[in-house]
């Protein structure tokens, strides 16, 4: 047990799907897990651990943020011995011809801040996916014929942002899309020696205004779940 994820030891699996809403953890689990079982409830971020075709997998909520999924990244790492971690939510479109219900995956993420600013100081860190992983999400997502986005994308660490001309210099510079996660998932990554990925779906845009429907979302974001999957297990059947 950790301050924050209440599993005992050997109830995390090494492959951790992280989405921010811990009810979709509850979902996805219940979707695409064999045998989920509720792992964590501490302060009511959900996590489960079950098999997806003979392979262990947690799913974890993280909360919204950088600094909430730090907390769970970090716990789950120097703690349970996790070693691929694969956020799975939502972002808004950021480019014309990123339409709704779209998957980006996200090969680099921008940002103007982490909770890791004060370990890497002045140092502009350049965060980045797993090229393994991100390669083999590539080809499922093709496989499955799921309208696909590889590039850079933007974690913002506020929702209510403010700053339209930073967003245009975003979108100039071919940002796909914005979320509020991936780039200190990355970063501890990278520190940590272990592989880890953003695979998000459109669910608004801030070009058109769009928005999914809450009831599309699920079918919508069960696409994105079994192509995390399969890139964490691309030599499964």
């Amino acid at each position: 047990m950790t301050i924050h994820i209440g599993a005992q030891k050997g109830e995390i699996a090494e492959t951790v799907l992280m989405p921010g809403d811990p009810y979709r953890a509850k979902w996805a689990a219940e979707t695409f897990l064999q045998d989920a079982k509720l792992v964590n409830d501490v302060r009511g971020m959900l996590g489960f651990t079950g098999t997806w075709k003979g392979n262990p997998v947690t799913i974890q909520g993280s909360g919204m943020g950088m600094p909430s999924l730090s907390i769970y990244a970090n716990e789950l790492i120097r703690d349970y011995g996790t070693k691929t971690l694969i956020r799975i939510g939502s972002c808004g479109g950021m480019q014309e011809n990123v339409k709704i219900r779209d998957v980006i995956l996200a090969m680099t993420a921008t940002t103007l801040s982490t909770p890791s600013r004060g370990i890497l100081k002045e140092l502009n860190f350049a965060p980045c996916a797993d090229w393994g992983l991100l390669q083999a999400a590539a080809q499922a997502a093709a496989a499955k014929g799921t309208p696909t986005h590889v590039g850079g994308i933007y974690s913002s660490d506020v929702f209510y942002d403010e700053r339209p001309d930073l967003n245009e210099q975003m979108m100039r510079h071919g940002i796909l899309g914005v979320e509020m996660e991936a780039a200190e998932l990355y970063i501890l990554a990278a520190r940590h020696n272990c592989r880890a990925l953003a695979v998000l779906t459109v669910s608004d845009h801030l070009l058109t205004g769009e928005a999914l429907p809450s009831s599309e979302r699920e079918s919508s974001f069960g696409e994105m779940v079994e192509i995390a999957l399969q890139a964490a297990f691309p030599n499964v059947e």
